[in-house]
């Protein structure tokens, strides 16, 4: 009996042997698959980034799109058609809004504020390369003129533009209110459709002047007005002549899009307006931002009268 019991261990000896075995082959044979693999997908990676499309600074136009701090809404091309007519006739719309306009710009004068130039060169990789800067008060002398005073004298690090303090100027001589009920009678306003603007609801106004000349310049672009009020809070487009666009010979900005603010629940003033340009020179073209601010909006103190001076005449003897 012995014999077998022998023979049997043997076996089951011999069978476990060759089941190691069997395990180690497979072992061998898994990690010269896993090792086959991770070649494959190491190569399979190198061809997969080899073969990415070159970084914005390599061949990019910049400036990358930085986050708006309004949302932009560009409106181009033709006239689309709106979902459905406004719910009050566009011409009433369209007369209420002038006249607001009126009061608007004749109040905008009334009020103090605080205001930042900004312009932006920008480099291949979309980044700021260079910057003007300048913030200046509004305050009003005693005869009732308005006067800027700087609060920091402007700083430029500026290199494709050469700026002047004239150019300057001249992006604020812009009117701030383009369609009045004095200018109305020069444009096409056609209503286009509704949108929200800063989660206001707006109907959209297309404004296109009725003909052009040389000395006056006239408004082209959109109006987004307050569905409920009847306001302006909105405005893109650019000013042009019979000659086209019309902007400072030394500075690119033709486009502008302005928000406004609502002040003291009554009026709506320009707070934020931007455009972006190109400074072309000989090698590359340099993309260019402006950006204006009004903060810090506050009514200007009543002119103090002037004092009467007292009288020192004799009174006649009777």
């Amino acid at each position: 009996m012995a014999l077998p019991t022998r023979n049997r261990c043997r076996r089951h000896a011999a069978a476990i042997s060759a089941s190691y075995k069997r395990m180690s082959i497979a072992r061998q044979f898994l990690g010269t698959y896993l090792r086959l693999f991770a070649g494959v997908f190491a190569l399979s990676m190198f061809v997969a980034f080899s073969s990415r499309p070159v970084n914005a600074q390599e061949n990019g136009p910049g400036p990358l799109e930085p986050p708006p701090e309004h949302k932009i809404t560009r409106v181009t091309g033709g006239i689309a058609l709106p979902e459905a007519p406004p719910s009050l006739p566009p011409a009433e719309i369209i007369k209420s809004f002038t006249q607001r306009e009126d009061s608007f710009a004749a109040a905008r004068p009334q009020y103090a504020y605080r205001r930042t130039i900004r312009i932006q060169e920008f480099g291949l990789d979309g980044k700021p390369s260079g910057e003007y800067l300048a913030t200046s008060d509004a305050i009003r002398s005693a005869d009732g003129k308005i006067y800027e005073r700087s609060v920091t004298a402007p700083n430029s690090t500026l290199e494709a533009l050469q700026l002047a303090p004239d150019d300057v100027q001249a992006l604020l001589r812009m009117p701030a209110y383009p369609v009045t009920t004095s200018q109305l009678s020069k444009y096409n306003v056609t209503y286009l459709n509704t949108e929200k603007v800063d989660e206001v609801d707006c109907y959209i106004f297309q404004v296109s002047p009725k003909t052009l000349d040389r000395r006056n310049p006239l408004f082209d672009g959109v109006l987004w007005v307050d569905q409920k009020y009847l306001e302006v809070v909105k405005t893109y487009g650019k000013w042009v002549t019979d000659l086209g666009e019309y902007h400072p010979a030394t500075l690119p900005f033709t486009t502008f899009e302005t928000y406004r603010e609502n002040v003291d629940g009554k009026y709506w003033l320009p707070d934020y307006s931007r455009a972006d340009g190109t400074v072309k020179l000989k090698d590359r073209n340099v993309p260019i931002r402006v950006t204006i601010k009004w903060t810090n909006f506050k009514p200007f103190l009543p002119a103090a009268a002037p004092a009467t001076p007292a009288d020192t005449t004799t009174p006649a003897k009777p």
